[in-house]
């Protein structure tokens, strides 16, 4: 079986998965590669370890750069503090205009407030990221490596979190809002409220996308060993909670060859796991990918795994 469907035009975002360690990385840019032949492709990486360039043997970093030996893929590793940064440089007015007329706080208190860390974040930024660059609409299609499997959970939670945000925020302004609509008698909306807004109109068009079966596609990647799978189970009912329904997942890593002792043996101890795999993921299209004897790195060897992902 291969990989099918990342070539409808409908579908936009595609999101890789899994156990640290499983070759998300190296599957999402084998994807790429060929969806590039017939789409402008962004490759996107949310992992802080950022082994696209590593594995591109090129250097990437926090800036769009076009893929070398390629003609429609560009890459960019999200580095979170610096969307962060960049967010709080936009939008620093309206922030500090929401704490000054929503808190107790004196300037010193409210810029040093600015400039604390909020849980979570990083994701939340991650995630605004990813829709910015999707809704600038350069691209054809978006294929995201997320970090191991809690990075990637909270990836795709961070617009709750993002919202909950916006609640406590819009409760702090609602108070000021009664007080300068009872010594004014009327109270008209300011940038701060239109800030808000803006940022409640992103939770809502991230929600939507992840949920739309049509322009979203979670791919989650796994081995066939036991901490793995069992991973996996975890990953797969956390993402149906959110309303995510993978069609299909990529075994990675599986011993075909039986030249050799070592090979027979590791063939034989992956069996009882593939076997387990079939039968709990039957609904799934399973696109099983050999283990490869070097090391996935460099357009030889990114070509050889993308013909067989994509068949």
């Amino acid at each position: 079986m291969a990989l099918s469907g990342l070539e409808n035009n409908d579908l936009k975002l595609i999101i890789f998965g899994g156990k640290g360690g499983v070759g998300k990385t190296s599957c999402a840019i084998a994807s790429a590669l060929e969806l590039s032949a017939n789409f402008k492709t962004l490759l996107i990486s949310t992992d802080p370890a950022h082994s696209l360039s590593d594995c591109l043997e090129q250097p990437i970093g926090f800036n769009v750069v076009k893929v070398t030996g390629t003609q429609n893929l560009s890459a960019i590793e999200v580095i979170a503090n610096e969307a962060l940064s960049a967010f709080k440089a936009e939008h620093q007015n309206q922030m500090k205009k929401l704490l000054e007329t929503s808190t107790n706080l004196d300037n010193e208190d409210i810029d040093s407030m600015l400039t604390l860390t909020i849980p979570g974040i990083d994701e939340v930024m991650s995630f605004k990221t990813i829709i910015d660059f999707i809704e600038e609409g350069k691209f054809d299609k978006y294929v995201v490596d997320t970090a191991p499997t809690g990075h990637a959970l909270r990836l795709i939670s961070s617009p709750k979190l993002l919202d909950e945000w916006i609640k406590v925020a819009a409760k702090m302004r609602w108070k000021y809002r009664y007080m300068v609509t009872s010594f004014a008698g009327s109270y008209h909306q300011d940038e701060v409220d239109t800030f808000l807004f803006n940022l409640k109109k992103t939770v809502k068009r991230i929600e939507n996308l992840l949920r739309d079966k049509q322009k979203c596609e979670f791919i989650p990647v796994c081995i066939p060993e036991a901490m793995a799978i069992m991973e996996t189970e975890r990953l797969l009912e956390d993402l149906h909670k959110s309303g995510i329904i993978p069609r299909q997942l990529i075994v990675n890593n599986v011993m075909v060859s039986e030249e050799g002792d070592f090979c027979k043996r590791r063939k034989a101890g992956q069996l009882p796991y593939l076997q387990e795999i079939d039968s709990s993921y039957s609904h799934l299209n399973r696109v099983e990918v050999p283990m490869f004897a070097e090391q996935i790195k460099g357009m030889e060897t990114l070509n050889k795994l993308k013909k067989e992902l994509m068949g």
